[in-house]
C-alpha cells in the first residue's frame, strides 16, 4: 500500500483515502437499504445526531448523504488531481461535485419512500369494489355481517350491513356501496 501512495502528493493522498473509505462504507449502506437489513436500525441510532427521521420527506443531512458525498468528493478529486487542475479548482469541483451527489441521493430516497405503500386501510378505497359474504349479513340492516374483498392490494375481512329485503348468506357475491362508519360498510347483493 506504501508503494501506492509513494509518488503522490498528499492532496492527492487524502482524496484517495477518503474514495476508497466513502466507497466501502456507500457499498455496505446500499446493500442493506436494498436487502433491508440493520439499515432502519443505523438511521434511528443517528436521527438524533443529524435530525434525519427515517426517510419522511426531503432529507439533505442524513448518514447516508454524507457518505455519498465524501464518496464522489473522493472520487471526483482524484479525477481533477489526475487532469494536472490546481488544488483550488479541485477542491471546488470535488465540493460541488459531493453536493450534488447529496442532492440526488436525497431525491432517490424521498422518490422510494413515496413509492412504499403505508398499508393503512383507507376504507373508502373500499367502495365500488366486489366481494363475498364470510358471516351472513341481515335483511334491512337488522344484523351485522362479515365480508371479504380485496382492498388496496391485500384481502380484508371487514363488517357489512345491507339495506336488500333478504339476508345475504355466506358466500354470495356483493359490491360495496357506501362506508357507514369507520368500521362498517353498506353492500348489497351482486345481480347475476
Amino acid at each position: 500500500m506504501n508503494n501506492f501512495f509513494e509518488g503522490m502528493s498528499s492532496l492527492e493522498q487524502t482524496y484517495w483515502i477518503i474514495a476508497i473509505l466513502g466507497s466501502v462504507i456507500f457499498v455496505v449502506i446500499f446493500a442493506l437499504t436494498f436487502i433491508g437489513g440493520g439499515d432502519t436500525d443505523m438511521e434511528a441510532d443517528l436521527s438524533d445526531l443529524n435530525g434525519d427521521d427515517g426517510g419522511v420527506g426531503f432529507q439533505f443531512f442524513t448518514f447516508k448523504n454524507v457518505i455519498a458525498f465524501f464518496t464522489i468528493f473522493g472520487w471526483t478529486g482524484i479525477v481533477c488531481v489526475d487532469n494536472q487542475l490546481s488544488s483550488t479548482v479541485t477542491i471546488i469541483v470535488s465540493v460541488i461535485a459531493g453536493l450534488l451527489m447529496m442532492v440526488i441521493t436525497s431525491l432517490l430516497f424521498l422518490w422510494m419512500g413515496k413509492m412504499a405503500e403505508s398499508g393503512t386501510l383507507r376504507i373508502k378505497n373500499a367502495i365500488g369494489v366486489v366481494g363475498e359474504v364470510y358471516l351472513p349479513i341481515g335483511a334491512n340492516r337488522s344484523e351485522i355481517g362479515k365480508i371479504q374483498i380485496k382492498v388496496q392490494g391485500s384481502l380484508r375481512e371487514l363488517e357489512a350491513i345491507t339495506d336488500d329485503n333478504e339476508e345475504l348468506g355466506t358466500n354470495t357475491i356483493i359490491k360495496v356501496l357506501e362506508v357507514v362508519s369507520e368500521e362498517l360498510l353498506l353492500v348489497e347483493e351482486l345481480s347475476n
